[in-house]
């Protein structure tokens, strides 16, 4: 089986171990011969590669898998598909995305272009599956995956107010919120600390020093930029909390990767945040931008060992059922 994936392919550039970049190497080692595109930083320049590789393997290939956002790459997406649907090549929508949703209603015409002549489509979440039905289109759910065995898990009991971000630098994703509830977690605890790993991708970095500056927090927060996986893995053994902030989400793999970690999350509940973190058993769940209700549950978990353990149990064991050898059938099933 040969198979053409279209999406993001940045991970040597960003360091940043993306769904994208586990899936391909999944289905490699399963036996699938993968070609992929593209690696190309500019937009314009990743479309055209994409179009390019569509029409240099229209002949080799058997489906063609296309990541589907909800920004520009939304109409990545309908060329792809398009022009797959021209050479009548078979194709797979993987939806990401958390405003994915608001897509849908927003470009009606070209949902119904995509999703409607698409093999099958794929989501990650119950979130988006939802969300898609409710429109009446048709949705499998095969969720993100992760290697288990590249997680060592480290139980948290009693616990230090040492706390986690890692996210990209970008609006969506709020790490200004982070800023206003370590402030809080600060006035009480003096010897917290927060480390936020992530790129900046939209400006918000300079706000999120400015307030770090303002508050006089240089000495309690570090700012580490993109990390490879193994080196976020490797420092998150000296953190005990893992903060959550975003306004917009899907399914993210950084929360799986937390949770096979051992490290409690809190979180905001946003998109498809609550159909992977069940609240008060695995994860603790927070309203968007709400800064109090976060910064009260950090205090729960340093003075409540016993909550503080069970979140690292069971968010373990959710991730154990995310392991690619718990899933892979779901994607063998499809692409045969």
């Amino acid at each position: 089986m040969r198979i053409l994936y279209l999406g993001n392919d940045l991970s040597k550039a960003s360091k940043y171990h993306s769904a994208y970049a586990t899936l391909k190497i999944n289905l490699r080692k399963e036996g699938y011969t993968v070609f992929t595109a593209s690696t190309q930083k500019k937009q314009l320049l990743r479309l055209l590669d994409m179009i390019y590789y569509i029409l240099k393997y229209r002949h080799k290939v058997d489906y063609v898998l296309i990541d589907t956002f909800s920004t520009n790459a939304f109409y990545f997406a309908f060329i792809c598909s398009q022009i797959s649907r021209l050479f009548r090549l078979k194709y797979i929508p993987i939806l990401h995305g958390g405003n994915l949703p608001s897509r849908l209603d927003r470009s009606f015409l070209l949902s119904n272009l995509i999703f409607k002549n698409s093999e099958y489509n794929v989501s990650p979440s119950n979130y988006l599956k939802y969300e898609f039905e409710k429109r009446n289109f048709k949705v499998l759910l095969i969720p993100n995956t992760i290697d288990i065995n590249e997680y060592p898990f480290k139980e948290r009991k009693k616990i230090e107010p040492k706390i986690l971000y890692v996210r990209a630098f970008a609006s969506i994703y709020n790490p200004l919120m982070a800023i206003k509830v370590f402030k809080k977690v600060f006035r009480i605890y003096p010897n917290a600390k927060l480390c936020m790993v992530g790129p900046n991708r939209d400006g918000i970095l300079s706000e999120v020093l400015k307030e770090i500056e303002l508050n006089n927090l240089q000495n309690n927060v570090k700012i580490t930029g993109v990390l490879p996986k193994e080196d976020w893995h490797s420092l998150s053994k000296d953190y005990d909390i893992f903060i959550n902030t975003t306004n917009v989400d899907n399914t993210p793999v950084s929360l799986i990767e937390t949770m096979a970690l051992g490290l409690p999350i809190v979180s905001t509940n946003v998109g498809g945040v609550p159909y992977l973190v069940s609240d008060k058993i695995d994860g603790l769940l927070v309203d968007k931008n709400d800064v109090n209700q976060m910064y009260t549950h950090i205090i729960d978990l340093l003075e409540n060992e016993d909550l503080t353990n069970q979140l690292s149990k069971k968010g373990r064991e959710k991730a154990v059922l995310l392991d690619w050898e718990n899933v892979k059938e779901k994607w063998i099933k499809i692409l045969k």
